[in-house]
């Protein structure tokens, strides 16, 4: 897959990114400048912006950026190695403990899904909201009865859909691209199905366009689906600021207020890897990553001392095992003793 057609697949799948590209090194590295990587919110990397050593900074480095949002430069420098990262005005200073003596800087620019705000109702409030709402840009996806689609006007960066195909949208959506917001206003047209099926979800946000008496029956009526206190606590019932809004418009630019305060105050993207001290280097690793992994000591040892010493070493127990795990292949168990014939002396070991 192409690196475009890579980026068009997470931006269509509302998975969050970040796009790492090499602006500047000096030699020796094996990464040239414009080479780019991508790295999504879970770990994976694809791409090239150098070795091992520069690479496992890279990855770490933009899951911190998925995270907050926040684009950085990344300067990897050998010279600092055996000090501490420091950061100032947007750039990372980090020192790399391998051996190799290049430097290379890494701009890391983060892409997240737009959040995706559901707008329920064929009713001027909603079609107001929607207008709006996709200006600030949201993904704003319209909910309205299988029968009103066709009322509904064409307007950019607006889904609508039917109210039947909510409950698979919803399964679809992630956490990682934000939280759930969604409006109601079809203003007593299936808003009890509608807030049902959203708080099934678990939503962050649910605003329902009504009067303080019509939000108490909601809530009633929702109780007696089943819904629990934390549910109904979700339930912001009349939604919006209170702008003395009159007029559609208005009340759309005052529920549209309370969003983006909402969306403000919201949990950052989940992009925390689990990362890992490599035992011959000393540097963090991503341990999704990690091609080869060892909980045991002794290999780690044993891998260590063969690469210093440069010669093969003779292992066994627990580090045999690993290594052979590693290599994919199997082990022999050799046994010797007295009345022992010399067919039944290997076996395989597990």
């Amino acid at each position: 897959m192409s690196s475009f057609a890579c980026l068009a697949a997470l931006e269509r799948d509302r998975t969050p990114f970040a796009i790492q590209t090499v602006v500047w090194r000096s030699v020796p590295v094996s990464s040239h400048v414009a080479d780019s990587a991508i790295v999504q919110c879970n770990g994976t990397m694809e791409g090239f912006v150098g070795g091992a050593c520069s690479r496992e900074i890279v990855r770490r480095e933009a899951m911190r950026s998925i995270a907050d949002g926040r684009p950085r430069l990344l300067r990897i420098r050998p010279e600092r190695s055996g000090e501490d990262a420091v950061e100032r005005d947007g750039t990372l200073i980090v020192p790399m403990g391998c051996a190799s003596g290049g430097a290379v800087d890494v701009f890391i620019e983060p892409h997240l899904p737009l959040r995706r705000l559901i707008v329920v109702g064929d009713t001027a409030v909603a079609e107001a909201l929607a207008r709006i709402a996709a200006q600030v840009p949201y993904d704003v996806v319209r909910v309205v009865a299988a029968e009103e689609l066709d009322d509904i006007d064409a307007v950019e960066r607006v889904r609508p859909i039917a109210l039947g195909a909510l409950p698979d949208l919803l399964a679809l959506d992630t956490p990682a691209g934000g939280p759930l917001l969604a409006v109601v206003a079809s203003q007593g047209h299936y808003d009890e199905e509608a807030l049902a099926t959203r708080l099934a979800a678990e939503p962050h946000f649910v605003g329902v366009v009504a009067s303080r008496r019509r939000a108490a029956e909601l809530r009633a009526a929702l109780a007696a689906r089943g819904a629990s206190d934390e549910d109904l606590a979700r339930v912001r019932a009349p939604v919006g600021l209170d702008l003395q809004a009159r007029t559609p418009g208005t009340v759309a630019i005052a529920i549209l207020a309370e969003l983006v305060g909402v969306t403000a105050e919201s949990t950052p993207v989940d992009a925390a890897v689990a990362v890992g001290i490599d035992p011959l280097c000393g540097m963090e690793v991503a341990l999704a990553e990690a091609r080869f992994r060892s909980e045991h000591d002794e290999f780690a040892t044993a891998l260590e001392l063969m690469l210093a010493l440069e010669k093969p070493l003779l292992i066994e127990g627990p580090a045999a095992l690993v290594l052979a795990g590693a290599l994919e292949t199997g082990l022999t168990r050799l046994q010797c003793y007295e009345g022992l014939d010399t067919a039944s002396g290997p076996s395989p070991y597990n």
